[in-house]
């Protein structure tokens, strides 16, 4: 089962999602991602086939700087196993990137749509279409955007998505797939499990199906499935 995890807050985003993934690794996987928007507000991706050591050595001497991120370990449902069909994804313009567990049950609908308006794919994931469809139905609001999309795809999933344009936000929602969200001190984390950020936090928010979440190193605004701001409970572990 696919692992999820993103961070955005005051300290250097890499190493909290690299150690988050790897407490992910019991679920098994065979490719590992990370998308960070860098000290320069440059949205880097960077992906390979094979275990999150592999990821650590091919990210030596590259970019890695920024405070928020978002990574992912992926077991391979649509496409073969490799660094092409790894998360996170990228929109066309590499404006969008995202991360998903679960199955976009219309993707091939969605994605022959999208190549007529002269999309271009790079690999054969259902994942990638949400990716190119947030590019298609932006409106220049992040959030709108989020919402947009949603409203075209049929599956199940748990989704983070991050926005260069607007680099101090994560957006995240889930449908049939487990999310989670830490809450922190000027800064805050998301999860598919617990494990991932329990060395960071003991405070999270669980997060019911449909409902949307926008992250910021400061706060935490919830949504339903009617996009009516919510007040959510706070749960502390124990264990």
């Amino acid at each position: 089962m696919c692992g999820i995890v993103g961070y955005i807050g005051q300290r250097k985003a890499y190493p909290i999602l690299i150690k988050g993934l790897k407490r992910l690794e019991y679920r098994g996987y065979d490719s590992a991602g990370v998308a960070l928007i860098s000290d320069n507000r440059q949205l880097n991706v960077y992906k390979t086939k094979g275990k999150v050591s592999e990821l650590e050595t091919f990210v030596t001497q590259k970019d890695i700087s920024g405070s928020i991120g978002i990574a992912h370990t992926r077991w391979a449902t649509h496409g073969e196993p490799c660094s092409v069909n790894a998360h996170p994804h990228y929109s066309s313009s590499e404006r969008f990137a995202l991360i998903h567990n679960g199955i976009i049950e219309n993707y091939m609908t969605l994605k022959k749509e999208l190549i007529e308006k002269g999309h271009v794919f790079k690999s054969e994931t259902d994942t990638e279409v949400v990716a190119h469809l947030a590019e298609e139905l932006d409106d220049g609001d992040f959030l709108s955007t989020v919402r947009k999309v949603l409203a075209k795809i049929e599956g199940s999933y748990s989704l983070v998505f991050m926005d260069d344009s607007d680099p101090d936000t994560i957006i995240c929602t889930k449908k049939d797939n487990p999310l989670i969200i830490g809450l922190g001190k000027g800064e805050n984390f998301i999860a598919s499990d617990i494990p991932a950020v329990i060395n960071r936090t003991r405070q999270i928010y669980i997060m019911n199906d449909y409902e949307l979440a926008v992250v910021k190193k400061d706060s935490i605004t919830f949504y339903d499935h009617d996009d009516k701001e919510i007040t959510k409970e706070i749960h502390e572990v124990t264990w």
